[in-house]
């Protein structure tokens, strides 16, 4: 345990780290990283891996395994792959996947980032076995990413966490509702960059789609830190009411996971843990996090949300913990 880690170490990281390389690929990439992750019918846990080609564009590729740590049968080719003739927001590749299941739709929805010359926006597609996949296409335009639904509608309307880049440049967390998923409004900042010197001012966004708990939604989020050697990316943690997901009840103070490991601090893109997915364990409290390392692999870390939850209770921001 490093001198900086805070206590208790909530995350632990997996042993066998990085779980999951451009060497493991049946096809010759550059870099995997940023998987979504969800559990499937069968048991098994599948990834749907962020896949950079040597051009720079990226396309997703599906990975399973019956433990979730190795043994990954990976798709060939492709499982999705930017489409810019029929949608053109999609020109320059996909990237950073979320999945959630929605019971309603009997679907899993995958959000993830389109780009393209006009610049990064949200798309969403749907598919019930990771190889038909229904677009509904471009439902954030760009500055916009880091976006996933929750799994339910709420009052009606279902909900889009997503982060949108203005012109100041700030990176805040909002939430957007829709009667159709295709249609949105009543845009509604939840979560504002801090000020300053914190770990997580000026520019934040969504990690882990947001997981249900009897306390309310818990949210892993990013905090970007501007440092004379880059960008620094860490983890923290924030509560939001369970009818009322725009209503922030609790806010960490201290980021639960940055950066130390080789993997973790040297790589494309250096100094990087960034999550865009988790399973929860059999006994309904392992969240086990799988996460980008630098740009450049696939890692995996756990913790007890019970624990989160104790600990976000212990070091919660006070006054409005939704303002920067």
């Amino acid at each position: 345990m490093t001198q900086c880690d805070p206590r208790p170490r909530l995350i632990s990281r997996h042993a066998a780290n990085p779980i999951l390389t451009a060497c493991d690929w049946p096809y010759f990439v550059n870099s995997v990283f940023n998987p979504g992750a969800c559990r499937l019918a069968s048991g098994e846990t599948l990834l749907l891996c962020r896949v950079e080609d040597c051009t720079g564009i990226s396309h997703f590729c599906a990975a399973r395994s019956d433990n979730g740590v190795d043994g990954w049968r990976i798709d060939a080719e492709p499982t999705l792959a930017s489409d810019p003739e029929n949608f053109p927001e999609e020109l320059w590749g996909i990237e950073d996947p979320r999945i959630v299941w929605l019971p309603e739709r009997e679907s899993f929805a995958v959000t993830y980032t389109c780009y393209s010359q006009r610049g990064p926006g949200v798309s969403l597609a749907l598919t019930k076995d990771f190889k038909h996949f229904e677009r509904l296409g471009n439902i954030m335009p760009a500055e916009n990413k880091d976006a996933a639904l929750l799994p339910r509608r709420i009052n009606g309307r279902w909900v889009l966490i997503h982060r949108p880049v203005p012109v100041l440049r700030e990176a805040h967390i909002w939430m957007s509702f829709s009667p159709d998923l295709k249609h949105w409004g009543d845009h509604t900042l939840v979560l504002g960059a801090r000020s300053g010197a914190w770990w997580d001012a000026n520019k934040i966004g969504l990690a882990s789609p947001l997981i249900e708990t009897a306390k309310g939604w818990l949210m892993l989020y990013h905090g970007v830190r501007n440092t004379p050697a880059g960008c620094l990316y860490r983890i923290g943690l924030a509560l939001y009411d369970l009818e009322d997901p725009t209503h922030c009840l609790q806010r960490s103070t201290k980021w639960i996971m940055g950066p130390e490991t080789t993997y973790e601090r040297s790589g494309d893109v250096s100094d990087v843990v960034f999550p865009c997915g988790y399973v929860i364990g059999d006994d309904g409290d392992t969240l086990n996090i799988y996460y980008g390392a630098a740009d450049s692999s696939i890692a995996l870390a756990s913790g007890s949300i019970g624990e989160m939850l104790d600990w976000l209770r212990e070091n919660n921001t006070p006054g409005n913990p939704r303002d920067g």
